[in-house]
């Protein structure tokens, strides 16, 4: 039987990975791994090269995303996959390396996370092989919190932009994200770096992970620091996108006012960036640990260690800041961000939110979706058009896949019209296209609203 190994392996994507350490450990013969990172690479590369070799036997993660064989052998049953929201990840990974055995979190209160029978494993059959545990839950101050108990390993791999021979490193913009947590959760703490210094060689003032961390340092031989997604920008760049989702996207972004904090979802809410008001200064905050973020760069300034939380190629503007994932959820949970703008699979007339997974069919995995739908200081905008392509609604009286949060959402925009959302009192409709008539909303609507006395006609052009 195999020595099995419970370690932490980190990076989000496949930025700041420890990818050295990953070859090598795959070469060791190593199996029925669990493994602890936000993602699991991509084919043939980072934990991608573990699970295209069947060597990992649990994932426990935050988001399946684009990696096609990740889904393929969690569907079919090959593959134990812990999904847990990325800022609960994150957390849990600190509190494991700060001693902390538990703690209580609002995030994924009223959902399948907290109620259990989440599908860990599936039978070739497509029947629940293992379920999650239900979290214990209570209530602080009038809210409720679900219980999550901590992360730590037998080993941490970690990446460091620069290190030390008494183990402090200092990481490199936002290849930070889950690395200082993870350094710190381990047993024994592995780290590569680009640069190994002598000791003294780095200012104490900027040092990331103190040494006392950190058991084994070593240099890698190579560096690819693949990018996954590298997106430019030109200068006579047009934003070239469906007149629908012009609209969509152009509404949502009327609710940012000057000096707010904003989070955007991945694909069409990122876009709402497109369409600032020039007149107003806006913070955009990612979740992989960047505030102050700019717009994709040109060919010449693309930098493998700088991306979002799409993995998109980005940039950072003056007055920005790079930290941790468990810093950039200690932002999200606490209230800091003004407003979060998401897509969805479907919106309840109450405000339940639907946008992580299809059981048996389609696993995105939930991300941040959870930890930034359950801060009470945060406004959360729906984006998505009004129904599926077949017709079927996606605004419902009750949401039918499982929720990313219950009576999270505030309001709906979508190309046909905006809804304002209230978790006692429903639906009600703002503002409508004027190439849409109260029929036509009701027809494409799964569920009863009010419509406000004031009715706003939005123009179609």
């Amino acid at each position: 039987m195999a020595i099995v190994h419970h370690h932490v392996s980190i990076g989000f994507g496949i930025c700041g990975i420890p990818e050295n350490l990953i070859i090598a450990l795959n070469k060791t013969g190593s199996k029925d791994l669990t493994v602890t990172s936000n993602n699991c690479g991509v084919a043939g590369w980072g934990l991608g090269i573990l699970l295209d070799d069947k060597k990992i036997k649990r994932m426990i993660s935050s988001y399946v995303g684009e990696n096609a064989e990740f889904e393929r052998q969690y569907l079919s049953g090959e593959l134990e996959v812990e999904l847990t929201p990325q800022g609960t990840l994150a957390e849990r990974i600190r509190a494991g390396g700060a001693g902390i055995p538990a703690f209580y979190t609002p995030t994924a209160y009223g959902t399948v996370i907290h109620e259990g029978g989440a599908p860990i494993k599936y039978n070739t059959d497509g029947s629940i092989a293992i379920a999650s545990e239900p979290r214990e839950s209570r209530e602080f101050s009038g809210r409720n919190y679900v219980m999550e108990k901590a992360i730590t390993g037998d080993f941490a791999l970690v990446k460091a932009w620069k290190g030390d021979k008494a183990g402090n490193l200092i990481f490199r913009k936002s290849s930070r994200n889950f690395n200082p947590a993870a350094a710190k959760a381990g047993k024994i703490t592995i780290a590569e770096v680009e640069q190994l210094v002598e000791i003294g060689e780095l200012e104490p003032d900027e040092v990331h992970v103190p040494g006392v961390y950190v058991q084994r340092v070593v240099v890698g031989e190579e560096y690819q620091k693949r990018i996954e997604f590298r997106t430019i920008t030109r200068d006579d760049d047009v934003v070239n996108i469906p007149e629908k989702h012009q609209r969509i996207v152009k509404r949502a972004a009327q609710e940012f006012k000057d000096g707010m904090y904003v989070n955007l979802g991945i694909g069409l809410p990122m876009l709402c960036s497109n369409y600032i008001d020039p007149n107003i200064t806006v913070h955009l905050q990612s979740e992989n640990g960047i505030l102050g973020l700019g717009p994709f760069p040109h060919e010449k300034d693309v930098d493998a260690d700088l991306i979002n939380a799409g993995k998109q190629t980005v940039t950072i503007l003056p007055g920005g800041a790079f930290f941790g994932s468990d810093e950039s959820f200690a932002m999200i949970r606490g209230g800091h961000i003004h407003v979060t703008i998401l897509g969805a699979m479907q919106v309840s007339q109450f405000g339940d939110l639907a946008n992580w997974m299809i059981p048996k069919k389609l696993v995105k995995g939930m991300g941040g979706a959870m930890d930034l739908v359950s801060s009470s200081g945060t406004k959360v905008v729906v984006a998505m058009e009004h129904a599926v392509k077949s017709g079927a609604h996606k605004i419902l009286q009750e949401c039918s896949l499982p929720l990313t949060g219950k009576s999270v959402v505030d309001m709906i925009v979508t190309e046909k019209c905006v809804f304002e959302v209230c978790s006692k009192n429903g639906l009600t409709l703002t503002e409508i296209y004027e190439d849409q008539t109260i029929k036509d909303i009701q027809k494409a609507t799964g569920c009863p609203f009010k419509v406000a006395d004031n009715l706003k006609k939005l123009s179609s052009g």
